[in-house]
């Protein structure tokens, strides 16, 4: 492994840093969450033509820069030290790979490019508080029990004459008020020989109803997503002869967890951005607040806190850098990285005395993303409880080479 960036990878992180700077100060981030699409559009689409950012992970051959998955992360470090509210994650690091993965020519074709080029959004609606349970990051996804389980609730997808018909309700679908496509898992086949496939909504479809919900982080924008008899077309080949129990098997279970680790580490560098730059804020601050006579960070108890905190930091930072080249870490580097998220944010307050106990304190936008994180992609303890499991530390049976993993 060589742990040294290339040019280029310096250049798309230093132009996207310059770029954040002067459009993502905390004042431009409040208001943008404040929009009906919860980002600034005029932003989203400067990022898409300059440095192609929804399309860095994309082929060229669908409009793409087609860089790695690991320069996707660097990307999201950058914007996760600004807390950048906007489609990357819903669109880059969740739908797109789906598609690519599961989608047939025809699909891929009409659906990356502008996906790749930022004039289309898209939506991964994952029925109930279940994200981390279908990305496989927190267990298996293969019961398949988090799409309902042919049991009420959930999203059911009814196949007509026409084609496929959804019904249900989707509570918290990031980015789903505003996406332009969501990617809809849906339970079809009946309880007995059920199965979770994954179909496609365009905006506008008659009988989908969309809202805005209030969320604690806001610039993690959801939305509740109901979808009364709604047309969808199956993502992925679609044999109209045969029924729903013999539609040739689609991976979609096992893509999903390949993209939930993907996303384990895209998402864990992202985190390393936002500590990173809350322990930055915090050390500016403590060097020019005066109590005493002498600055706060002059205290020795204040710097051994600051020590431990940048310690954490760094050691998040390798296990997010690990995980982009070796996404099957993502998970532990996740947990690390949220740890340490947490852990700087709380610290951020603390450090910033009074000031930083006002709910409207900069560091509260930190300290937010920290929580609401860990409850849609968490907890810390049940990602490494599950990466544990896989590495057979739990199994007696398991062989010393396996436990060492």
């Amino acid at each position: 492994m060589d742990a040294a960036f290339t040019a280029e990878q310096d250049e798309m992180r230093r132009t996207l840093r310059e770029i954040l700077a002067k459009r993502c100060g905390p004042d431009e981030v409040k208001a943008a969450v404040r929009t009906a699409a919860g980002h600034d559009r005029e932003l989203w689409q400067q990022l898409s033509r300059q440095l192609g950012l929804p399309g860095i992970a994309v082929a060229e051959e669908y409009g793409g820069v087609g860089c790695a998955p690991g320069d996707l992360a660097l990307a999201c470090e950058e914007t996760g030290r600004v807390l950048l509210p906007s489609p990357l994650l819903a669109t880059a690091v969740l739908a797109a790979p789906l598609i690519t993965a599961l989608g047939t020519p025809v699909q891929r074709s009409a659906l990356l490019p502008p996906l790749a080029a930022g004039e289309l959004t898209a939506a991964l609606a994952v029925p109930g508080p279940a994200l981390a349970a279908a990305l496989a990051l927190t267990g298996d996804n293969t019961p398949g029990d988090w799409a309902g389980g042919g049991r009420a609730g959930g999203v059911q997808a009814r196949r007509t004459d026409e084609g496929w018909r959804l019904y249900g309700e989707v509570p918290q679908v990031l980015d789903g008020h505003s996406a332009g496509l969501l990617l809809v898992a849906a339970h079809t086949g009946g309880f007995a020989r059920g199965r979770t496939l994954l179909f496609l909504v365009r905006e506008g479809a008659p009988g989908l109803v969309r809202d805005r919900q209030t969320t604690l982080d806001e610039t993690r924008p959801q939305g509740r997503v109901q979808l009364r008899d709604v047309e969808s077309e199956l993502l992925g080949t679609d044999d109209r002869t045969a029924p729903p129990s013999a539609l040739p098997t689609l991976p979609v279970l096992p893509a999903l967890a390949a993209t939930g680790r993907r996303a384990a580490a895209v998402l864990a560098a992202e985190a390393v951005g936002a500590a990173d730059r809350a322990l930055a804020r915090t050390v500016e601050y403590v060097c020019q607040r005066e109590q005493f006579g002498r600055a706060v960070g002059s205290f020795q108890a204040v710097k051994h806190r600051l020590a431990d905190l940048y310690v954490q930091v760094q050691a998040a930072r390798s296990a997010a850098y690990y995980a982009a080249w070796d996404p099957d870490q993502g998970g532990l580097a996740l947990a690390q990285a949220l740890e340490a998220l947490r852990t700087t944010a709380g610290e951020a307050i603390q450090l910033h005395g009074g000031i930083g106990f006002t709910w409207e304190h900069d560091a509260h936008l930190y300290f937010k993303r920290a929580a609401a994180d860990e409850l849609l992609f968490g907890p810390v303890h049940r990602l490494r409880a599950h990466a544990a499991h896989h590495a057979g530390l739990f199994d007696p049976s398991a062989t010393p080479e396996r436990a060492a993993v």
